[in-house]
């Protein structure tokens, strides 16, 4: 059953568009894709997936009784948020925030998810730790948790082994393998095809050409390049 359907989409800034009649849609279990040039929207549309940029016109529809507050969300980190002065337990409880609004202490049953968030990623250990003085890899598997937090059904990724060294990048990939396995559903944004396309079910490629289909497909279609790092739109 479709988590989400996307029904030509048009998104932009001040009028101007930057993606335009954008369609799709993300089955439960699924594992897409998204890739495409430096500015080319990718960010933006995990954005207006999430609610925070409203679209130019189309239609974004969650199904299967999926609300947007469910949807887990790890976006790409700016060095201020590297910097951030939280214990890495106070980064992962701020996840569930969506969950009942905002109040001075958490339930039994929060806490229980955040650790159960915790031990799934492998940072339980670092619960006391300050989030600034761990490595890039521990800091993304905190804001992993964090967003496990927020849903077991949907997350969004957006460039997530961004900065990291290749032995921290195999071991996020592996680790939202191991999430995907468990039954959520998988959204990424990515420059690394070679990395991620062996994993993802579908890709979704925008820009001027847009694509959407699965691996297969996309494959035969003759569109994988490798794309530069650089800032998103």
């Amino acid at each position: 059953m479709a988590l989400l359907t996307i029904e030509n989409l048009s998104l932009g800034y001040e009028g101007r568009e930057i993606l335009k009649g954008v369609s799709f849609r993300v089955n439960a279990g699924d594992y897409l894709c998204i890739v495409g040039e430096n500015g080319s929207g990718k960010t933006t549309l995990m954005k207006a997936i999430l609610g925070l940029r409203p679209p130019l016109g189309g239609a974004i529809l969650p199904g299967d009784g999926l609300k947007r507050s469910e949807i887990g969300y790890l976006p790409q980190q700016t060095e201020a948020q590297r910097d951030f002065p939280a214990t890495a337990w106070e980064v992962v409880t701020s996840g569930l925030l969506n969950r009942g609004g905002w109040r001075p202490f958490l339930t039994k049953e929060e806490k229980k998810i955040a650790r159960g968030a915790l031990a799934t990623l492998g940072v339980a250990d670092l619960e006391k730790r300050c989030y600034r003085e761990l490595s890039g890899g521990q800091q993304q598997r905190v804001l992993l948790a964090r967003a496990l937090c927020a849903t077991r059904r949907l997350l969004l990724l957006d460039e997530p082994v961004a900065g990291l060294d290749p032995g921290a990048a195999g071991e996020m990939y592996d680790l939202v393998d191991k999430l995907h396995a468990s039954g959520i559903t998988i959204i990424m944004i990515t420059h690394d095809l070679d990395a991620v396309l062996p994993r993802a079910t579908h890709v979704l490629h925008v820009g001027e050409d847009v694509f959407f289909g699965d691996v297969r497909e996309y494959m035969e279609s003759g569109r994988v390049s490798r794309f530069g790092r650089g800032e998103e739109a």
